[in-house]
């Protein structure tokens, strides 16, 4: 028995240990408590693989309409004005999913290939001309945000104001354990912008997303303004920060394990995998919150009907019993059908094609450009928060082709 086994057992989600590395707790919460209950934060955690994907599966038992974030003052039945069908059951869930699914289809997203490559390369290019750079800054928490951009046809200046907004969304001080006054007042702000967009598609439409929106019908049925409005706030939150996490936590870990890149380097048709193999190693979205909408009964304990339920995606991603060999960073995996990043069941997240085609076509012209490279010794801040995992500043040197 290690020193560290005889430690008790807490998993915090607010700690700031936990956001630096937080697998070896997921690796004694799958031992030693695959059913955790935090009295003071008043949640139960779920962290297997079986039980992870089954939680996901089931919606009518295990809630989403509280929301999905561990915050207590994002919590609650609002948390659909920010969160959109994330905060949903059915039949409102497939109502608004199908209502968003008319102007945010798959064709629209695929059409985008070309000018993603070109937002791409407006970023990459000048950051690999100067050999050293922080690719966070530079890349990554760029191309995500001006692609939602383009699609919901956010003017190129303001642009950056909109990426500071939405950074503050999820940042957390440490120790404090709700959402900060920063991130309400910078969330009311995004409000407001996105308020004013509409009202100006609604005078005069265009080709964007906002528009089509606008315009989305079902038998009969449309979106309402508020609708609209939660559903571009989710754009912002899980379509910009998790893509740029992404391509962070891709980034380090092939810089981390230079042999993986070497492969994605020299053959092309791997950055998907190396793509995949990030979503499971070290997914951007680590935790989403349910509620138990009846007594639920795991190993052998009773989760009290209304309690706050986490579905730990990171610890589920890295569980031996669906992968083999769970910590090491191997992008030629052959076991990837048990990937649980993107969710389970009706919720499976509606933009995980977007995320996967900006993430390998991001990934992609690097490869093809960067012979080698190495991240920074000194430098490297992560982001701090409760359900993304990532990095704020992720400096790197490339050897260019």
């Amino acid at each position: 028995m290690t020193a560290a086994s005889l430690e008790p057992l807490l998993f915090d989600p607010y700690d700031y240990r936990i956001h630096e590395d937080p697998y070896p707790v997921y690796q004694r919460l799958r031992d030693e408590a695959p059913l955790y209950h935090h009295p003071e934060l008043d949640f139960w955690a779920l962290s297997r693989h079986a039980d992870v994907a089954a939680g996901f599966r089931d919606h009518q038992r295990l809630s989403s309409a509280n929301g999905v974030s561990l915050d207590p003052a994002a919590w609650g039945p609002h948390a659909w004005r920010t969160m959109s069908f994330l905060a949903m059951d059915d039949p409102r869930h497939l109502r608004l999913r199908k209502l968003v699914y008319q102007g945010f289809t798959p064709r629209r997203v695929s059409d985008m290939h070309d000018q993603i490559r070109q937002i791409t390369l407006r970023y990459l290019e000048p950051a690999l001309a100067s050999g050293d750079f922080d690719w966070i800054d530079a890349v990554a928490g760029q191309v995500p945000m001006d692609v939602i951009s383009e699609l919901l046809g956010v003017p190129q200046a303001d642009r950056g104001e909109l990426r500071r907004l939405a950074d503050l969304l999820v940042h957390r001080e440490e120790g404090v354990m709700d959402v900060p006054m920063a991130a309400m007042e910078a969330a009311m702000q995004l409000a407001g912008y996105y308020a004013d967009m509409v009202a100006q598609r609604r005078r005069q439409r265009t080709e964007d997303l906002t528009s089509a929106l606008l315009d989305a019908e079902a038998d009969g049925d449309h979106l309402t303004e508020e609708e609209i409005l939660g559903f571009m706030f989710l754009m912002v939150v899980a379509g910009n920060e998790t893509t740029t996490k992404l391509l962070g936590n891709a980034l380090y870990w092939a810089g981390r394990n230079p042999e993986q890149y070497a492969k994605a380097a020299a053959h092309p048709e791997l950055v998907e995998q190396w793509v995949e193999e990030t979503l499971r190693f070290d997914a951007s979205s680590q935790i989403l919150a349910r509620t138990a909408a009846e007594d639920l009964e795991y190993h052998g304990r009773t989760i009290p009907q209304g309690s706050k339920v986490l579905l730990l995606i990171g610890a589920a991603n890295r569980d031996a019993a669906a992968f083999h060999d769970p910590d090491s960073f191997d992008i030629e995996r052959p076991d990837k059908g048990g990937l649980i990043s993107f969710g389970r069941g009706v919720h499976f997240c509606l933009g995980a094609h977007l995320a996967r085609l900006e993430a390998g076509i991001v990934l992609r012209e690097f490869a093809s450009r960067v012979r080698s490279y190495s991240i920074g010794e000194t430098g490297i801040e992560r982001v701090h928060s409760v359900n993304v995992r990532g990095f704020a500043k992720l400096p790197v040197s490339v050897e260019v082709r």
